[in-house]
């Protein structure tokens, strides 16, 4: 996974692109288990586009988009933000997910 700036993520945002952005900060547990969740489904899927962003140096992004706790996977589709997923469960879980999201 790659790590966004800001200024990165408005870029995506704007070009009306589709991938999947981790909201994430570096001392969460839980943030750490679903960041392992989501290079295997990277590996499994490498066409799909999924980056990090971390929310302690650009807080502002969980305002603007209403990020209510971490780990967060945000699915955007043409630049648009379509879904929010809190609870990764599990791998098989997350896969089955990106594949409804992208089909």
């Amino acid at each position: 996974m790659i790590e966004w700036t800001k200024e990165e993520f408005n870029d995506f945002l704007k070009s009306q692109s589709t991938g999947l952005a981790y909201f994430y900060t570096p001392l969460c547990g839980t943030c750490a288990m679903a960041s392992k969740m989501l290079e295997v489904t990277e590996a499994v899927m490498p066409e799909l586009k999924i980056a990090k962003i971390d929310l302690n140096y650009i807080p502002e992004l969980a305002l603007k988009f209403k990020v209510m706790s971490v780990p967060c996977l945000v699915f955007i589709k043409e630049g648009e933000v379509k879904e929010m997923i809190y609870a990764f469960r599990s791998v098989p879980y997350l896969l089955t997910k990106v594949r409804e999201f992208f089909a």
